[in-house]
């Protein structure tokens, strides 16, 4: 007897390794998955101005780091005692303006010289609900507790979501013309929107990506939304809010994830990564024993293995960690 929906979800035609440099733009699954991808050392920004949530939003942090708008001082404010930005997140924001300027900077520079030439591109769209501030018509990508009152709520249009996500890769491509997108819909809900009016925003998102994947090339649908929805289908895979994924369904998607994206090596490598990190976590019962110093020199041969197979990837701070250890038994 089946008891549950099983969503089969063939492997791509496109595979991601450690060669490949990635960039990771959305909601806060985005950070779930590109944290993972970030841990197992795949080249990638994740979020780099921050967690976003609509398709203007996420277009806006592509054309901020493209420089096709411009960010300067007149983009930063004051309010609630920090300096801050509409297009930046919280984690931006510093009682010193020019730390916000300098903050963003820096963000745009590792783009500029690393992540320019990106290889795939992971959206994660949330909501088609945006904020527009009533004194300049702008869609914010934050609203830093503004007062609900100085901005206008609506929905974003298909055709307005489709028009501006084609924008944003268009000018990307300009960089890489091959560059692959993978889009997927974040599970989470958004409650404040009403459960009608997060089914509708969310029916959007996906009409959207169904129109993209007609009109341009190279572009992939990861179910995210459906994993959690229909194969899973159940509260016990929620967080205590009901509406966030709990650890297990993260761990589930991500497993799907590394299936439909990774080859069998690359799934290897990240093996082998994880275990040399849960390596760093243990906690010797005896720091001074003959089976802890085999126990290190075992993970520290490991790590310079790991160096000669793949130059690519730098294993610096786990040598240096084991290393360290071991001076115990000098």
């Amino acid at each position: 007897m089946q008891f549950k929906t099983t969503i089969d979800v063939p492997h791509s035609s496109f595979e991601i390794s450690h060669a490949h440099k990635g960039m990771a733009i959305g909601s806060c699954f985005t950070t779930n998955i590109g944290n993972r991808l970030q841990a197992a050392k795949f080249p990638i920004m994740v979020n780099p101005l921050g967690t976003v949530y609509n398709p203007v939003s996420i277009a806006q942090t592509i054309d901020l780091l493209l420089g096709e708008i411009s960010f300067d001082e007149q983009q930063i404010f004051f309010a609630n005692d920090v300096w801050q930005s509409y297009y930046l997140h919280t984690s931006f924001s510093s009682v010193e303006k020019q730390d916000v300027l300098l903050a963003f900077n820096d963000v745009r520079n590792l783009f500029l010289e690393k992540y320019q030439n990106i290889d795939y591109l992971i959206l994660t769209l949330g909501t088609a609900w945006i904020y527009e501030l009533k004194e300049t018509g702008q869609i914010v990508n934050n609203c830093h507790k503004t007062p609900a009152s100085q901005f206008n709520r609506r929905k974003l249009s298909v055709e307005e979501c489709v028009a501006v996500l084609e924008k944003a890769i268009a000018r990307l491509r300009k960089q890489n013309s091959k560059l692959q997108v993978i889009f997927t819909v974040s599970p989470i809900r958004h409650w404040k929107d009403g459960a009608h009016e997060n089914q509708v925003s969310k029916s959007t998102l996906f009409l959207a990506i169904d129109e993209l994947q007609k009109t341009m090339e190279n572009i992939g649908y990861f179910p995210a939304y459906e994993l959690l929805m229909d194969d899973l289908r159940d509260y016990r895979f929620y967080d205590e809010d009901m509406l966030h994924p709990s650890a297990t369904a993260v761990e589930y998607i991500w497993e799907k994830f590394s299936v439909t994206y990774f080859s069998k090596q690359t799934i290897e490598l990240i093996s082998q990564i994880g275990s040399i990190h849960k390596a760093m976590e243990h906690r010797p019962f005896n720091a001074q024993s003959l089976s802890y110093k085999t126990f290190l020199q075992t993970n520290l041969t490991n790590c310079e293995k790991l160096t000669t197979e793949h130059p690519e990837l730098d294993f610096s701070e786990e040598i240096a960690f084991f290393t360290s250890q071991m001076v115990h038994f000098s």
